[in-house]
């Protein structure tokens, strides 16, 4: 799995990417089922040649597009410290830590920006901090609000442009891609025959495998669609994982929610929101305006009051990089 980063730790534009790569290959046997040959760690030779050979094939393929002229190319490949790019593959996650890796993709697929991190200052100062050093060393960036807006906009992913890739087995097309995904939380050494026994009693304890009066199993598209079930988590579970917050929990009682009914007649609403005291009709839209000119504030005002009401009113922060 790829997770493409266009963003530093303070809103800085910052292209890399965060790859996902399980160690060693799946092989489909003469029954179907998925095995898996684990490899040995990669040691820093093996990291040194993928690198140089990242730098070549993107040198070439923006000279080939007319981004970068070949002479500026051939100059780029021949910087110190790799030319410019990076490769790190200190991060190693064993394959029954599931919080571990949880937290990993996590952190993979975090956004570009985090509230907590944003403090204001005054109406016109903001600042936004960061918990690692960003470019020169700062550990917080000073932003007028309009400064702020301009580094979020720069940051929006390209229209129509998938953030999140998936490669090898977990590509979605990949013939063993649900074999793979099902049997990811089942010990290892445990037969595959036992697997998926194992996967459809947890995932699905109603459904058991149907078998025939000659007692040969079922058909390969049932096993696949056991296994598809066995793969994805509830709907409430994963909104749980990102809210933090239960949806299907009653914030009275605290009892567990069930779906009864999907209503659509708009007279049935209306009639349900008045018993529960709830709005019936559509906030009111503001109007659209422009945003404020904060550099223009003390055009209309006297120099002495000007210089008065810009001057700053709270203590020096040695930590923003002016």
């Amino acid at each position: 799995m790829a997770f493409i980063h266009r963003f530093g730790a303070l809103l800085n534009p910052h292209e890399h990417f965060h790859c996902l790569v399980i160690e060693g290959v799946f092989e489909a046997d003469t029954s179907g089922a998925a095995t898996f040959h684990e490899s040995r760690a990669p040691d820093q030779k093996w990291l040194d040649e993928v690198q140089a050979k990242v730098r070549r094939r993107l040198l070439c393929a923006l000279t080939r597009r007319g981004v970068l002229e070949p002479e500026d190319a051939e100059t780029m490949a021949n910087w110190a410290h790799g030319g410019g790019f990076s490769l790190d593959a200190s991060v190693r996650i064993e394959g029954a830590d599931r919080p571990g890796l949880e937290r990993l993709l996590r952190y993979c697929a975090r956004p570009a920006f985090a509230l907590e991190r944003l403090r204001e200052v005054d109406a016109d100062h903001l600042v936004y901090e960061s918990i690692k050093p960003g470019p020169g060393g700062g550990v917080s960036v000073m932003l007028t609000p309009l400064e702020l807006i301009a580094r979020l906009a720069a940051l929006i992913p390209p229209p129509r442009r998938h953030r999140h890739r998936y490669y090898g087995v977990q590509a979605p097309n990949a013939p063993l891609r649900w074999q793979v995904i099902a049997l990811a939380g089942v010990p290892d050494g445990t037969p595959a025959a036992a697997q998926t026994e194992s996967i459809a009693a947890s995932a699905a304890p109603s459904v058991t495998p149907n078998r025939s009066s000659e007692g040969t199993e079922e058909a390969p598209g049932e096993v696949e669609a056991i296994l598809r079930r066995a793969a994805r988590y509830a709907w409430a579970l994963l909104l749980a994982r990102i809210h933090e917050v239960f949806p299907l929990v009653c914030p009275r009682c605290g009892g567990e929610m069930r779906i009864i009914a999907f209503i659509t007649d708009a007279a049935a609403v209306r009639e349900i929101l008045s018993h529960l005291g709830e709005p019936t009709s559509p906030p009111r839209l503001m109007k659209a305006r422009a945003p404020p000119l904060w550099e223009m504030q003390g055009a209309n005002m006297g120099e002495d009051e000007a210089q008065a009401q810009s001057a700053p009113e709270y203590p020096f922060d040695q930590r923003v990089a002016w």
